[in-house]
């Protein structure tokens, strides 16, 4: 792909390109991701897939964390300039599930979806809770806890934050640890819920920390009030 084709790009009206990854030797297609001007440029210089993540708000290297790196041997610009086609030989697998692919839901006429066997991958577990989250945003409410709390809407994911905090300081006033890690998941994850139901990735609320870090509390109160 070749500078003067890249010019072509109007970035003011497509900031984040659809990026369509496939596998070069079988064609199989892998994922659907975007990138940003600045992706696109690493993506080219380094020979490795970067993408840029919607949920993180962030550029990313595919396979940073995971090891499953994508590298390029292809690139093509459609016709309108405005998608693009990679064709990757891929380290590991694609999804972030395990999946060799992430397009694995199969949806036949008047059936419903159907999965491929699982694989196993290194990803963190708030990111795949988030994930399976976000995938049951379309699952049946009536065999998926998650998606009746998220049918139900903000009035009942937030009451059982609430309800979860409490019993989580209940069980640290009783000094029982066993109580307490117990509660403290069951915090985290109806945290996770709120957190998907907003769209809001759990990686930027580390990102927010680490911007905290090695501010007194005075400080940090003080840049809110700032703002």
């Amino acid at each position: 792909m070749s500078s003067e084709l890249l010019n072509t790009i109007d970035w003011d009206k497509t900031p984040l390109l659809p990026v369509i990854a496939q596998e070069v030797d079988s064609g199989h297609v892998l994922m659907l991701a975007y990138m940003n001007q600045e992706a696109l440029i690493l993506t080219l210089q380094t020979g490795l897939a970067h993408y840029y993540s919607r949920s993180r708000q962030r550029l990313w290297k595919k396979g940073e964390t995971s090891g499953h790196l994508q590298y390029i041997k292809e690139a093509y610009l459609d016709c309108d300039s405005d998608t693009i086609l990679l064709k990757v030989k891929q380290e590991g697998v694609a999804c972030h599930t395990g999946r060799s692919s992430c397009f694995f839901n199969r949806i036949d006429i008047n059936e419903a979806p159907k999965e491929e066997a699982k694989e196993i991958t290194a990803y963190s577990i708030s990111d795949k809770i988030y994930h399976i989250i976000q995938e049951r945003k379309h699952a049946d409410p009536k065999s998926s806890y998650v998606a009746s709390l998220l049918q139900k809407g903000d009035n009942s994911i937030l009451k059982k934050v609430v309800e979860e905090a409490g019993e989580f300081c209940f069980a640290c006033k009783d000094n029982d640890n066993k109580e307490i890690i117990y509660e403290a998941a069951d915090l985290v994850f109806h945290t996770l819920v709120a957190l998907g139901a907003k769209n809001i990735h759990p990686s930027l609320i580390s990102k927010e920390l680490e911007r905290r870090f090695g501010l007194s509390g005075i400080e940090e109160k003080n840049s809110r009030n700032e703002h």
